[in-house]
């Protein structure tokens, strides 16, 4: 009986202390797009109402967006002196989301461009002086479809010139900042932007998602030791898509890592190899999910015994320094070479390989390639092979190490160009996945049938993104 009354008031005590928790504020401040011009059903489907559900019922969700909103406050519709803009200061948030910029880019308005810096961080500065103290978060511009010559709002001068500079605003301010740019890739799809500019209820829920799960990263705790870490050590640090990132060496090699502004427990990271920045969609989304960006110079190696050395130093560092034991690896044409020829020396320390156009055989690049003969010469030295043939006999390629990785079980993903001429998958990818898959070993490839070796990546990373957080049980 005294079990059953202390299990009643138990439950009466936590349903009271439900009732009465101080709901999370969140306030979405923006233009039309955040207003949700256009959805049908705009109360319901606009991206504010569709975190409100992903969130629950312990946060509460306003939109505070206002049709045709510039941040300058010498544009036309200046958010600033909104109404809107009024009431979300009053509202006294906890989290505060600003998407602004796409109206700011009309001609008229972006004359002003010299004050858009300035009169970003004036609004940002009003949020700070507030006495909640909120979460600061700011949201890129979405990518729009219009033609060049539409006499408003200039599609490139959003991603050529706002969104750096948004970036450059979250670095500077040290901000959240989340990217969605990419969020509705690079051809125009009109079920989810149907005019162009807006999104619809599929291109907002996409908007809702991306950032519920940047708001619900597992945050690692007491992580650091009071020590500065190795890679701040002489460093000289850089802006990373708005992120932090940190330049040195280590053991006289050219190093570089990024920080995410919420560090995921477990602290998990994606390791690159060569082309560092090229399309580094995937690794600003991972960096807004926690993960630190991480990338050791191994150039003109081609994958040889030298490049692992280098790496297995590179590794020791990085464990010292808490970081998780397996790591993602991600690697863009000949950075096949690296995290393949590493992960078979290492297969216990990689959660998963995401290998993009991956040069998996030497023979095939660069020693295929009649117009490629430096970079044949400049493999020959790496590995020191003494001719040709002994290149050609050599059996350490990313395609000989098949059985390793389906011994290992890691998972794979491959995305490839099916016009690619310089390293053709079927004389790379598929002579590998299709061992992998005689060994009945994990791996995906996913094809682009009319793109040749570049761009590499995914215009909106996100099939490349889960991918990897499933892989590193990361997939919140």
């Amino acid at each position: 009986m005294k079990r059953l009354f202390f299990l009643v008031m138990t439950v009466m005590a936590m349903t009271m202390t439900q009732a009465f928790a101080k709901k999370v504020k969140v306030a979405c401040v923006g233009n039309s797009i955040t207003y949700g011009a256009f959805i049908e059903n705009r109360e319901k489907y606009n991206y504010p109402a569709q975190l409100q559900g992903y969130l629950g019922e312990n946060f509460e969700v306003m939109n505070f967006g206002m049709n045709g909103a510039t941040l300058l406050l010498k544009g036309d519709y200046p958010y600033m002196k909104s109404q809107q803009y009024k009431q979300s200061l009053d509202f006294l948030p906890d989290i505060v989301l600003i998407k602004l910029g796409t109206n700011d880019t009309k001609p008229w308005n972006w004359e002003h461009k010299a004050d858009f810096m300035e009169d970003y961080k004036t609004l940002i500065d009003s949020y700070r002086a507030l006495s909640s103290k909120p979460r600061i978060i700011l949201l890129t511009p979405l990518r729009c479809f219009l033609p060049d010559n539409d006499p408003g709002i200039f599609s490139k001068c959003i991603g050529q010139e706002v969104r750096p500079l948004v970036e450059e605003i979250a670095y500077k301010e040290k901000l959240d900042i989340i990217n969605m740019y990419n969020v509705v890739g690079d051809t125009w799809d009109p079920t989810i932007m149907p005019d162009r500019v807006h999104p619809s209820a599929l291109g907002a829920g996409s908007m809702a998602l991306k950032i519920f799960k940047h708001l619900n990263v597992k945050e690692e705790i007491g992580t650091t030791s009071g020590e500065e870490p190795f890679y701040k050590r002489g460093a000289s640090t850089f802006n990373f898509h708005g992120f932090q990132g940190y330049d040195f060496e280590s053991d006289g090699v050219k190093c570089k890592v990024v920080e995410p502004r919420v560090v995921a427990k477990g602290k998990p990271w994606i390791w690159r190899a060569r082309f560092w920045g090229h399309e580094p969609q995937t690794d600003i989304d991972l960096l807004e999910r926690g993960y630190h960006v991480a990338y050791c110079d191994v150039a003109d190696l081609f994958g040889s015994p030298e490049a692992v050395k280098r790496w297995n130093a590179f590794y020791k560092h990085m464990i010292k320094e808490g970081f998780s034991r397996k790591m993602a690896l991600e690697g863009m044409s000949r950075g096949g070479l690296i995290i393949y020829n590493w992960a078979a020396k290492n297969p216990e320390k990689v959660a998963c390989i995401y290998a993009d156009a991956p040069v998996m055989d030497i023979t095939q690049w660069p020693m295929a390639l009649e117009g490629d003969k430096e970079n044949t010469r400049r493999m020959m030295k790496a590995y020191g092979f003494r001719s040709e043939e002994e290149a050609r006999a050599w059996k350490g390629n990313p395609i000989n190490h098949a059985r390793k990785m389906a011994r290992a079980g890691i998972p794979i993903l491959h995305v490839v160009g099916d016009m690619d001429e310089g390293v053709r998958y079927q004389y790379n990818t598929r002579v590998f996945e299709e061992e992998m898959k005689e060994l009945g070993a994990p791996i995906k490839v996913i094809h682009k049938p009319s793109i040749g070796h570049h761009p590499h990546s995914l215009s909106n990373p996100q099939p490349i993104v889960d991918f990897i957080l499933q892989a590193m049980n990361q997939d919140n």
